[in-house]
């Protein structure tokens, strides 16, 4: 945080001046969570388990400055009763934002088009592009109903595309609001031009893109992951994509990086990225400014407006 956000903090609650706590078994973490009523955490926090909730026997809250809360926030501190919000709707946003352009790039062929240019080092006919490429009444599929993936049905809504949806735990009635069509997992794939995944890796979701799923998709087709690289199948896509019979957009994989050698950094049909889909630079600030907004209101005894009930924790990334 910055220091006037710091600022912010110190004139809602009796902060605790920097450097933050990065080990709860020091001495003076120990003393610092005897008096700690509520916890802002980050990225990297380590876990809140029973030994330290031992150490803070007066801890009624925790605001996470980031989206998920599984690597700190265990079953120890929803059996306390502790209040948890989580910053993970305003980190959703920049993921949605990178998944959008990254639908709309593909719908152009932009990596083609990109890579033959530089080959060429001259301008081919304008209308060389073939005549299913574009933008209009184009099939997106989108992989769960996350956070991320009803942001990105949002900002889909302003374009001439067909957005399909498959969530199991989403009705055809509540996706049709949104602006999406419900399927199932076969016909997402077998019908989408690009699908977008944002479903988060749980021990159902490991593997879910399937080799079998990867074959339904269309030639030439997109898959972009901004998700967990585990929930796809890395061989059967790897496979596909040094084939070249689909196109990929990868800001995670399995293993994350990939190894130095591994054949996907020289596939001209592969973008891949470094895990930059989420909240960078400037758009941490969104995350504080969240984080600060729910302390505002727990002071005020207002409740959370992000709180995560312990109910909804497992099925969260």
């Amino acid at each position: 945080m910055q220091t006037h956000e710091i600022a912010e903090l110190a004139e809602l609650t009796d902060l605790v001046p920097p450097p933050a706590l990065t080990d709860f078994d020091t001495a003076h973490a120990r003393r610092v969570l005897a008096d700690t009523e509520l916890l802002i955490t980050g990225w990297g926090c380590p876990p809140i388990d029973e030994r330290a909730l031992a150490a803070a026997p007066r801890l009624r809250a925790i605001v996470h400055t980031a989206g998920s809360v599984r690597g700190h926030v265990g079953a120890a501190c929803w059996q306390r009763g502790i209040e948890v919000s989580t910053a993970a709707s305003a980190n959703a946003l920049p993921v949605a934002e990178y998944a959008l352009a990254m639908i709309l790039l593909a719908g152009k062929r932009v990596l083609d088009a990109a890579h033959s240019y530089r080959t060429a080092r001259a301008r081919e006919h304008w209308q060389y592009v073939g005549p299913g490429d574009g933008n209009y009444q184009r099939t997106v599929g989108v992989l769960s109903a996350s956070l991320t993936g009803r942001r990105l049905i949002e900002l889909l809504r302003p374009h001439d595309l067909e957005v399909l949806l498959y969530d199991p735990y989403v009705s055809a009635g509540a996706a049709a609001e949104w602006g999406a069509r419900a399927v199932g997992l076969d016909e997402l794939f077998a019908s989408s031009d690009v699908v977008s995944v944002h479903t988060p890796l749980l021990p159902a979701t490991r593997g879910l893109v399937s080799r079998e799923l990867l074959a339904a998709l269309r030639p030439g087709a997109t898959l972009i992951n901004t998700a967990r690289g585990a929930v796809v199948d890395q061989d059967a896509l790897t496979e596909a994509l040094v084939a070249g019979r689909i196109h990929a957009v990868l800001d995670v994989t399995d293993p994350d990086p990939l190894p130095p050698d591994h054949p996907l950094w020289t596939c001209d049909n592969v973008l891949l990225t470094p895990h930059i889909a989420g909240s960078q630079g400037t758009e941490l600030r969104r995350l504080a400014a969240l984080a600060i907004a729910e302390v505002r209101r727990w002071t005020h005894g207002e409740g959370f407006a992000h709180a995560l009930p312990p109910d909804h924790a497992a099925l969260r990334a």
